[in-house]
């Protein structure tokens, strides 16, 4: 009889993407303009419209196949922060690459070390190809209680080390002290990878200088947030040391990127205007939001949020992540239902983005009239 290589590709459970707009709109009988679609961190303004030209630009070339490592796109990258070439890989969405690290550097059975919470694919990848997925509890309000997770890496050695930053789906930002530390226990036996998909939002330049000082320290990053390429599948890795890049780049498979993905990810590193206009935006929403939900009963908006989310804590014990998740639902609000998106999160928690100003005003009044209704 045939079968799987790992029980988990039949048992676990499958990613769980954010709703449609359009099936909220239709469900619920709301004019799709209105409806808040918090649930995706995407970029509300759209593509880098560089980006969008040069794609325009590119049809001329869909005959064509594009060159096998991407390599136009990986100079860019690398000349935009000061790396070769040789230091970067691409893959379809940052995702893609996290497959490359772990089956390159992962085999059945070794541990794969991570935050719980975190982003699920982490664990999922792992345990779909039989490797260990080993979760760390986050501190008090998602702090990222570095001496317990440095402890479980001590103890049970991981080939592979997770961290996000900021970590998801909290919003947390970790110090560079923190990296450096998780970098230093880990020494040549266990490889970090950093990542830093969320980074633009924080305003700061995040931590790839790092990779110059750790050779087991590779960092990844996406075009689908700041610049608004969620739609193309674009992402990278990179490392000062080439060595841990060399065998991701043998593993991916051949044109694993269309000519279009290559020409708008090269456009969009050029359009510094967009994302700064994107994080100023966001930036001012996070001080916005929390403004105006402080006055809330029933939830409490968690601190502290350096990305383009934060999360929404359900404090009325009659109710759950999940009433509250449908109950936005039903007045055109679109977010994360913890319980079902995060392992370890429980059901106390939502997932929110950060977005326009009328998308917030939206969420507001949904998590208002809510707070507002009487207990069950």
């Amino acid at each position: 009889m045939v079968s799987v290589v790992a029980p988990a590709l039949v048992e676990n459970e499958p990613y769980t993407p954010g709703l449609s707009g359009e099936y909220v709109a239709q469900k619920f009988s709301i004019a799709l303009a209105e409806v808040a679609k918090l649930g995706s961190a995407e970029n509300p303004f759209g593509p880098s419209p560089k980006a969008f030209a040069a794609v325009q630009k590119g049809q001329a070339r869909l005959s064509l196949y594009p060159e096998w490592t991407s390599q136009s796109l990986r100079v860019a990258i690398a000349k935009k922060y000061g790396f070769e070439a040789d230091s970067v890989v691409c893959g379809s969405g940052e995702t893609e690459v996290i497959s490359f690290i772990l089956r390159a550097y992962a085999g059945q059975g070794d541990k794969v070390l991570m935050y719980e919470p975190c982003f699920p694919i982490y664990h999922m990848f792992a345990e779909n190809e039989g490797r260990v997925a080993v979760g760390v509890p986050m501190g008090a309000d998602f702090g990222f209680a570095i001496g317990d997770y440095i402890a479980k890496m001590k103890e049970v050695s991981p080939k592979i080390a997770f961290l996000t930053n900021p970590h998801s789906p909290s919003g947390r930002l970790m110090s560079e002290q923190e990296i450096r530390a998780v970098c230093d226990a880990a020494g040549d036996d266990t490889l970090v990878v950093l990542d830093e998909a969320y980074i633009h939002f924080t305003q700061t330049p995040g931590s790839m200088h790092l990779t110059r000082e750790y050779n087991n320290l590779i960092v990844l990053r996406t075009f689908s947030k700041a610049f608004g390429l969620a739609g193309l599948r674009l992402g990278f890795g990179i490392a000062a040391n080439k060595a841990l890049v060399t065998p991701l780049l043998n593993l991916k498979p051949t044109w694993n990127l269309g000519a279009m993905q290559v020409e708008a990810g090269i456009a969009a590193l050029d359009d510094d205007e967009h994302v700064d206009r994107t994080v100023a935006m966001i930036a001012e929403m996070r001080d916005y939001l929390y403004a105006e939900a402080a006055g809330l009963n029933r939830f409490r908006i968690v601190p502290n949020s350096r990305s383009n989310f934060f999360l929404i804590e359900v404090l009325d014990e009659t109710l759950d992540s999940t009433i509250v998740f449908e109950e936005l639902l039903k007045r055109g609000v679109i977010v994360k239902d913890g319980s079902v998106s995060f392992r370890g999160l429980g059901n106390r928690y939502l997932r929110s983005d950060f977005s326009l100003k009328k998308h917030m005003d939206r969420l507001i009044w949904a998590l208002k009239e809510i707070d507002a209704a009487p207990a069950t």
